[in-house]
């Protein structure tokens, strides 16, 4: 059963949102060759406890860590650990928080040192997708809508849609319904309702869609090994129009962009 969110509602979902997008932004200023993704991980726990919530993914379903760390290949779950980020890698870093019975859910990939141009270009064409996705989520539109437009951007420039993993309703639980494809058929799906909040998380490969999963029970990675990047928002129908509650100004910031991207998205900012 889809949950609808009252404003106050919403607007507690902000705080969660908000807490796991300054997290990114203080992760994006340590991000550099040399750095292990463990590292990463023990100073986001104390960033999200600081700010008086709980790290999400720690112990959800029985994850061992506060950060799914996934670079290159992996696509999502990956379990941070001891090995250094190196130069040319891209690394996806997905983040949840708990704060006043609320989960916020927000992911980005970074690029670690230089990165080469057709990587680079996977990244950016990804998160193109995630706004893609965004703006089809209004009143009238269904979740067909919304898996078109990000399957079509992807798709007409070569690349992987994962179907194995989707988006998903967000709130006092962390997976809500619906489940939100990155892919479908315009017209097909449940329609979308004033007051419902999605996490909206494009998976895109630079190959085929297929993946596999390691022994350690967690992490994805692309069948033919190539690149995987993913990008996540959090999303309220409000006022039959999508609203962000989630924020990539906290890592443009620490990387120095600048950025009009969010711009249509944010009703009353």
């Amino acid at each position: 059963m889809i949950q609808i969110k009252n404003r106050e509602e919403i607007e507690l979902m902000r705080e969660s949102a908000l807490i796991v997008s300054k997290t990114l932004g203080m992760i994006a200023a340590e991000i550099k060759p040399g750095v292990t993704t463990l590292h990463l991980d023990k100073l986001a726990e104390e960033f999200i406890r600081d700010h008086d919530a709980y790290p999400a993914f720690l112990g959800m379903y029985g994850f061992p860590n506060s950060l799914c760390m996934s670079p290159n290949a992996q696509v999502v779950h990956g379990i941070p650990n001891d090995k250094p980020l190196e130069n040319g890698d891209i690394i996806s870093v997905d983040c949840g928080s708990y704060k006043n019975g609320f989960y916020g859910d927000h992911a980005y990939t970074f690029e670690v040192g230089e990165v080469s141009p057709e990587v680079k270009k996977l990244v950016q064409v990804t998160k193109e997708s995630l706004y893609k996705g965004i703006a089809a989520f209004k009143l009238g539109n269904r979740i067909g809508d919304l898996g078109y437009a990000i399957q079509e951007h992807a798709e007409n420039n070569g690349y992987g849609v994962v179907r194995e993993l989707v988006g998903h309703g967000l709130g006092k639980k962390m997976h809500e319904d619906p489940e939100i494809p990155n892919y479908g058929r315009r017209g097909r799906g449940k329609k979308f309702k004033e007051g419902m909040v999605i996490a909206i998380e494009p998976m895109i490969n630079m190959g085929t869609y297929q993946t596999n999963h390691l022994s350690d029970g967690w992490t994805i990675l692309t069948k033919d090994g190539l690149p995987s990047a993913h990008f996540e928002h959090d999303v309220a129908l409000v006022n039959g129009k999508p609203e962000l509650l989630s924020t990539y100004k906290y890592i443009y910031e620490a990387l120095g962009i600048t950025s009009d991207e969010e711009d249509a998205f944010r009703q009353n900012l």
